[in-house]
């Protein structure tokens, strides 16, 4: 089953500074029948404009995994860690029992991301931080793991949920399989282009909540760049 969800029809807000569309109920947009698809709990498209961004705030039990689709986006938190995440990386943060972070897009052009919240399989915890470098280059054709709760994924950013978020990037005409228990919950989005799952279209930006289907045939239909979180 792939329930198609339109880039055009989800929630959102315009603050000026940042323009952010909602996969799933977040902040001012609160849809009961739209609160996650099973351990995942956010998916945000944001556009954060030059030299702003979120300042300090908290969180806690929360794997929080930010993807850069351009731009860069600036990490500072209350664990003395600073990092600059480009486009095309990802970092990854545990709020564990408590930490306290700001977001700042510090380029002279608009930073896009995705803003991916799943979930933890226990909480509390010592907060953790960190980033990598990805490149797109080992992404072409094929799903590559950006960040894990399994000890297998190894050469993946670790999250403490039993989760996996993966990327990568098709020239049109390539395909890609991903196998998965029928039992959890896939959801994909293309950052760029668009895609065939299963026969259903999904174009830049729209999302994909799949539930039930054992292999994942992911066709190109133009160049296209998508992100897919297979959670619990």
């Amino acid at each position: 089953m792939i329930e198609l969800k339109p880039f055009a029809a989800l929630g959102g807000a315009d603050h000026g500074w940042l323009k952010a569309k909602h996969h799933f109920s977040f902040a001012s947009y609160y849809d009961p029948s739209n609160m996650g698809h099973g351990a995942l709990r956010v998916w945000n498209d944001d556009e954060i404009a030059p030299n702003t961004g979120f300042p300090a705030h908290p969180h806690r039990n929360m794997e929080i995994i930010t993807y850069v689709r351009e731009g860069a986006i600036t990490h500072q938190d209350s664990l003395g860690n600073k990092g600059r995440t480009e486009a095309g990386d990802v970092q990854v943060m545990s709020a564990g029992s408590g930490i306290r972070h700001s977001e700042y897009n510090l380029e002279p052009t608009t930073t896009r991301i995705f803003q991916i919240w799943i979930e933890p399989a226990t909480d509390g915890g010592q907060p953790t931080w960190g980033a990598k470098p990805f490149p797109k280059s080992d992404r072409s054709g094929k799903l590559v793991t950006l960040a894990s709760g399994f000890a297998d994924d190894g050469d993946a950013l670790p999250i403490r949920a039993k989760a996996r978020v993966l990327g990568t990037t098709l020239k049109a005409g390539e395909t890609a399989e991903y196998s998965a228990d029928k039992a959890r919950h896939i959801y994909l989005v293309p950052a760029a282009g668009s895609v065939e799952v299963n026969g259903v279209r999904v174009n830049a930006r729209d999302g994909a909540a799949i539930r039930d289907e054992a292999t994942l045939k992911i066709t190109a239909l133009e160049d296209s760049e998508l992100v897919l979180v297979d959670a619990a």
